[in-house]
């Protein structure tokens, strides 16, 4: 390999040369695209086709000769899905690349539904349609986001159908392609930019009928895993009734057309206007009815003999009362009547049994001078000192003799 620096700098001519040895080394590939142009210049031998992938922005030129393309040539034209088998060539006067394809086939319908249903069968077995992923729609929106066709009937119908519910419904809209080979990074990217607005409570994904094949853009990959990765609730509203993209199964609500989709979207001011009457209405009729039954229940009680003559049982139970006042009264002069008599009797005992009792009738008490009783003439000496108590004071007298 030649030294290359900036002083030996290698010529345009040796690059592009060596490029072209590097390609040339591939294979053939089979590649599968939208053809998005083609031109069949009279009398040349050669076609140019620009091949599309329908979910990227990217494109290929193919070359091909004339006897590859006329095999085909009754039915395929711009817009068709082709699978061909070309091998990578490169240009060197201009320095481009293209393929050269060397067979052509046209992807029929029902390749087309067998590949979509093991798309299907792929996104369902990651969890992508669970219904424990769908998120629930707000009940009124603060801004609902419409990817649609520009000036189309769906985005008429969606518009027209809104307002008419709620007059006040704001709508993001965002015009896009819903068909061809533009239509899947347009509806990605507005789906991404909806989810992203700060506003935009619910986005609507509409598009009017058509075939399977003008349908098959809201049945890519790209865009079924860009709405499973959105935060906001998404309404895919594709076609008619029948039509069933795989945008439906993703979604967090299918509806059948984009009027439905309006209708599922934005509630209908007049319905609820009626619902709000029939609530208060039934509020109404409960608060009136409670009310109803707490008076009832009021007058009850109140007719009962406790609450309507509340003396009435006091004045019932006074004359209990008072008899048993009386009987109470009588009961404890009785008592005491009967204390009172045991208690003078017991004085009595009490004072006929007293020593001072015995002194009145003449006895007396003779006491030394230390206070002992003296109850023997020998307990004393003659010309000792003695205290006799009799019942009206004391007398001190002297022993004269004592005598044993």
């Amino acid at each position: 390999m030649a030294i290359n620096s900036a002083e030996a700098p290698l010529p345009v001519g040796e690059v592009s040369r060596k490029i072209g040895g590097w390609i040339d080394r591939l294979g053939a590939i089979w590649v599968e695209g939208q053809i998005t142009q083609l031109s069949r210049r009279p009398g040349a031998g050669v076609v140019f086709l620009t091949l599309r992938d329908p979910s990227h922005d990217v494109s290929l030129t193919v070359t091909c000769y004339r006897q590859v393309f006329d095999a085909v040539a009754d039915v395929v034209g711009e817009g068709s899905r082709i699978v061909l088998l070309a091998k990578p060539v490169w240009y060197a006067p201009n320095g481009s690349l293209s393929l050269r394809a060397a067979e052509i086939r046209l992807v029929g319908m029902g390749e087309l539904l067998a590949r979509l249903e093991q798309l299907k069968k792929s996104l369902a077995a990651e969890g992508l349609f669970a219904p424990e992923r769908k998120k629930p729609l707000p009940f009124l929106p603060r801004r609902i986001g419409l990817v649609t066709g520009r000036a189309s009937a769906a985005e008429r119908d969606v518009l027209e159908t809104a307002r008419q519910r709620w007059p006040a419904v704001r709508f993001e809209v965002r015009a896009v392609a819903v068909q061809g080979v533009h239509a899947v990074p347009q509806v990605v990217k507005a789906v991404q930019e909806l989810d992203g607005h700060a506003e935009v409570d619910v986005i609507i994904v509409a598009r009017g009928g058509g075939s399977v094949e003008d349908l098959l853009p809201f049945s890519d990959e790209a865009l079924i895993r860009a709405v499973a990765a959105c935060r906001t609730p998404v309404v895919s509203a594709i076609g008619h009734e029948p039509d069933n993209p795989l945008l439906d199964y993703v979604a967090d609500l299918r509806s059948r057309t984009p009027t439905h989709a309006a209708k599922d979207t934005v509630p209908d001011v007049g319905e609820e206007r009626e619902r709000i009457g029939q609530l208060r209405d039934r509020a109404l009729r409960v608060v009136a009815g409670r009310l109803e039954r707490e008076e009832r229940g009021l007058r009850d009680w109140t007719s009962r003999p406790s609450l309507a003559h509340p003396y009435g049982l006091v004045e019932g139970r006074s004359e209990e009362v008072a008899a048993l006042l009386a009987r109470g009264r009588r009961t404890w002069g009785h008592l005491l009547e009967r204390a009172g008599s045991e208690l003078e009797h017991t004085r009595a005992r009490v004072v006929a049994l007293s020593p001072a009792a015995t002194l009145r009738r003449g006895y007396a008490v003779l006491q030394r001078a230390d206070g002992a009783a003296v109850r023997a003439p020998g307990e004393v000496e003659a010309g000792e000192a003695l205290r006799a108590r009799v019942a009206e004071g004391e007398l001190a007298v002297v022993v004269a003799a004592a005598q044993g």
